[in-house]
């Protein structure tokens, strides 16, 4: 990460992941969604993010790429994490 004042101070750093809890307890109960399993998701998301993958700004091509990785990854988490 390069950006802003001491970008350089750790140049292994991608940046960070922010979740807002109460924000994702209330996307977890409107979908219907266990609030662990929306925690897990928003954190993929936003890893993906760090990883270059940009649904808002790239194509309609890179979205769909991100969606595709993104269910990808969130399965094999469901499987792991979150099975029951």
């Amino acid at each position: 990460m390069q950006e802003g004042e001491g970008g350089g101070v750790q140049p292994d750093l991608l940046g960070d992941v922010v979740i807002s809890a109460e924000t994702a307890a209330r996307d977890a109960c409107e979908a219907q969604n266990s609030f662990e399993s929306e925690l897990y998701f928003l954190l993929l998301h936003g890893i993906l993010h760090l990883l270059g993958y940009d649904h808002e700004r790239g194509t309609e091509e890179d979205a769909k790429l991100m969606e595709a990785r993104e269910r990808e990854v969130f399965t094999l988490i469901r499987e792991e994490f979150l099975a029951e």
